[in-house]
């Protein structure tokens, strides 16, 4: 430990790229410390954090109450499978049961994880209660959706990176256009096989995509109608993301499944899941899905204190009010120049439109240059950055980040 803890950054980045496999494009800086909305690199330069690890660190790096349940849980008991009870994971259900509003959790480990978990109950549903022939479920899932990158999921992904060279694809889904409530009908209507209906209150990856008002409550309401399952992926837009705890909640929709991971732990550890009421749940019988790590006693202890944290800490409505701050902020310099189309989204999940098509590297070198004014984040979709802070940020820094924003992108004005 003592050699690596002398690595350069450049030392760190050549060991990646020599024995790490390249499926990621990093930012080329290499962090190693953290702490509320900053990290640190190895050479001890400061930034703020402004992707929070893809909305998992929503509760803020290093959060005191959520290590100190990790480092408790792991002193004491880490791992016993499923083939025996712990005395925490019920205590973790019942408490997310009743902070979420649903009967019962199945707890998984990663998002893509609780994606597949909830495909899979939303079928086993479809057959056994829905009454759909065996092997003829459909989904409809949202053109330009992420809900991950399992074989599964990308086999309903239109990303041709994520895609190419990873067939056979499977069967069974039906793309639509997303924020199209006519698209949605129309194969509910045609198709009785459908049983459920896969979406992203926002979709985060395709560039912080915020659909129209009412979007999600008149979907709900077609799925009621034909009797067909509401899943909200809230991987990313969950756990006070968005200014409310679910960005469902914004429309008051109560989803059939929904789908939890990245801050459900505060990024302290993987921990995702799926919650649905009884009416969908029990179709899961012994054998029928599980997770050998997926439910462990420190998963459930960090949840509880990850959930305890945006509860207490009334992260939600510091969401909101920040965020409605940063896009009124960012508004005003985008009056002044035609570097940026717009600021969009919802709370403290934001992203601005460059002035420039998808190919180009404009967005890239923004980001790079955010970093050398410190601070992070990444292009998404080329010509689109995301901005996530942590949502533990206060006014003070959340202006000075809009400065630092502000000054960089006036750096790239022609």
């Amino acid at each position: 430990m003592a050699v690596l803890d002398q690595l350069t950054s450049q030392q760190a980045i050549d060991l990646e790229n020599k024995y790490g496999a390249h499926n990621y494009h990093p930012l080329p800086v290499v962090l190693a410390k953290g702490e509320g909305v900053y990290v640190w690199d190895v050479e001890g330069n400061r930034y703020y954090d402004f992707l929070s690890a893809y909305s998992a660190v929503n509760q803020g790096h290093c959060h005191p109450k959520i290590v100190g349940a990790m480092v408790n849980q792991a002193q004491t008991l880490t791992l016993t499978s499923r083939a025996f009870y712990n005395d925490v994971l019920g205590k973790y259900e019942k408490f997310a049961c009743e902070f979420f509003g649903f009967d019962k959790l199945l707890p998984m480990n990663t998002g893509a994880e609780a994606v597949e978990t909830a495909l899979k109950l939303c079928r086993k549903w479809a057959y056994e209660v829905k009454g759909i022939e065996e092997n003829e479920a459909e989904i409809i899932v949202c053109k330009n959706n992420f809900h991950g990158r399992t074989t599964t999921i990308i086999s309903f992904s239109n990303d041709p990176v994520a895609r190419k060279h990873f067939g056979p694809y499977t069967k069974g889904f039906i793309k639509i256009d997303y924020d199209n409530l006519e698209a949605l009908e129309t194969e509910l209507k045609n198709n009785s096989n459908i049983a459920g209906f896969l979406v992203e209150p926002i979709q985060g990856e395709a560039g912080v995509f915020v659909p129209q008002e009412g979007y999600l409550t008149k979907a709900r309401a077609l799925c009621e109608k034909y009797n067909v399952l509401f899943i909200a992926d809230e991987v990313q837009t969950g756990i006070a993301r968005t200014g409310k705890i679910l960005a469902v909640d914004h429309e008051n929709v109560k989803p059939d499944i929904l789908i939890l991971g990245k801050a459900l732990s505060g990024g302290a550890y993987p921990v995702s899941a799926v919650l649905a009421n009884d009416n969908v749940m029990n179709v899961i019988q012994p054998g029928n899905h599980g997770s050998t790590f997926g439910g462990n006693p420190v998963a459930a202890a960090v949840a509880i204190a990850a959930l305890e944290v945006v509860r207490d800490e009334n992260l939600a409505e510091n969401a909101e009010t920040l965020g409605q701050l940063f896009r009124s902020e960012l508004n005003k310099y985008i009056e002044t120049t035609d570097l940026v189309h717009l600021v969009r989204g919802k709370g403290l999940l934001n992203a601005i439109v460059i002035n420039d098509d998808e190919e180009s590297e404009t967005a890239w070198n923004i980001c790079m240059a955010l970093r050398d004014n410190g601070l992070l984040a990444k292009p998404t979709h080329g010509n689109i950055i995301r901005f996530a802070p942590p949502l533990v940020m206060n006014e003070e820094q959340l202006l000075d980040c809009v400065s630092i924003i502000v000054k960089t992108l006036k750096q790239f004005e022609k």
